[in-house]
């Protein structure tokens, strides 16, 4: 069976097959289905690219620059690994063919290093460090794609959703935190048609894998007996003791309110957190008994109801940092609402409480990149205050000023209240 992540099959002659999906894409964007030799995830990627573009001959924004750029940069946990990702892919960015680029987990590139008439063909594109190439900005791609599928794949040539990228082929691979299972963002190698092959494709996810290597072997909290990932995700999942545990939506409920009180909860304590109207204890010790099976009798400790060991979680580390004057670090920690499904009176409670600490430091920072990343993430794009705030910050002649400005006045009509706009 062919492998879905590969752009060509083997013996594909590829100048035939640009000409295919070429005409294939022109007929997606007058209207037509993706065809059915299509990849399965070329042709779901077109379907959002779409959705979120108005044409596809868009251009990736350039979001950061300059300063902002380098200061952004400076603080990523990517920027750790970059001699990594100089060794293992440098030598394909000085053959003068390919470049080396590295993203965020939001599509903004850190980083684009190759040789200078290579750099200059990618500047026409805006395949430029501070801009913008997820899907929704920039439309299928390998960095975008592999970020919104979470898997390494290739984009070749017509495959790419915008017509300006399609003389490109490129190979991406995303990265994660190995503590969290966080997405940081992804390594790319970007060049011409021969990238198609199984090589490039190999040596982007090793890439991948040696960097998350790195990291999880100079992780900062070696003290912990494991690590919650809470932030972002319904439910839990716990890495202690070699394990990786995904828990269902109630022990996940369970184990962040533990974590939130580690002096420990008695039963009716846990009742009240837990059920908004069933205070039963006694459902509370059924559940808590099936988490001790699940996680271990080393782990959870009863009378009061608490966890034996030190667990690094991620919410607690965004307080941490937050507590520390470090906003930027917190809010790239920052992954997400705390179980955001979550109707339980207890974490709901805790999740308002993070989330409200962290927009607050940002807002009160003054700092548009800080503002700018809080507004371009799922659960603040309709945060009608933050965008007045970063509003406030763009210059008179800034290009991003009037979108800022349209955006401010959609919001105020659907809460139906007044603007700083409405008010000069």
């Amino acid at each position: 069976m062919p492998n879905p992540w590969l752009a060509l099959d083997l013996g594909t002659d590829p100048a035939e097959r640009i000409q295919q999906v070429g005409r294939a894409h022109e007929r997606f964007v007058t209207g037509a289905e993706p065809a059915p030799g299509m990849r399965p995830v070329v042709a779901d990627s077109w379907k959002r690219s779409a959705d979120a573009l108005h044409t596809a001959d868009s251009t990736a924004p350039i979001e950061l620059s300059d300063g902002e750029l380098e200061a952004y940069r400076a603080a990523h946990p990517l920027a750790r690994v970059l001699p990594i990702f100089r060794d293992l892919l440098g030598g394909l960015a000085e053959d003068g063919d390919h470049l080396m680029a590295v993203c965020d987990a939001y599509g903004r590139l850190l980083w684009v290093e190759g040789t200078a008439p290579v750099l200059a063909g990618a500047e026409e594109m805006n395949f430029v460090p501070g801009a913008r190439w997820d899907e929704a900005h920039a439309g299928t791609n390998a960095p975008g794609t592999a970020l919104a599928v979470d898997h390494p794949l290739q984009i070749f040539a017509t495959e790419h959703f915008s017509r300006p990228v399609q003389r490109w082929t490129c190979a991406a691979a995303p990265i994660h935190d190995p503590a969290t299972g966080r997405l940081l963002g992804a390594i790319d190698v970007t060049g011409g048609d021969h990238l198609a092959n199984p090589h490039s494709l190999a040596l982007v996810r090793a890439t991948a894998l040696a960097a998350e290597a790195y990291l999880g072997s100079h992780r900062t909290s070696a003290s912990a007996a494991g690590t919650v990932t809470s932030l972002g995700r319904d439910e839990v999942v716990l890495c202690s003791g070699g394990r990786r545990l995904r828990l269902g939506r109630r022990h996940s409920e369970l184990l962040v309110l533990l974590l939130a009180h580690p002096e420990g909860r008695t039963g009716d304590q846990l009742a009240f957190d837990l059920y908004a109207d069933d205070l039963n204890p006694v459902t509370v010790r059924a559940e808590l008994s099936r988490l001790r099976r699940t996680l271990g009798p080393d782990l959870l400790d009863s009378r009061p109801y608490r966890l034996r060991v030190e667990l690094d979680a991620d919410f607690a580390a965004v307080t941490r940092l937050l507590e520390h004057g470090r906003v930027a670090e917190a809010l790239d920690a920052y992954a997400g609402p705390l179980l955001p499904s979550s109707d339980a009176p207890g974490v709901a409670r805790l999740r308002r409480l993070i989330e409200g600490q962290l927009r607050g430091a940002v807002l009160a920072s003054g700092d548009r990149i800080l503002m700018r990343t809080w507004l371009h993430a799922p659960y603040g794009a309709d945060d009608l205050q933050m965008w007045e705030g970063y509003a406030r910050l763009l210059p008179p002649g800034s290009p991003i000023r009037p979108l800022a400005e349209a955006r401010i006045r959609q919001l105020a009509i659907e809460y139906g209240v007044a603007t700083s706009l409405q008010r000069r």
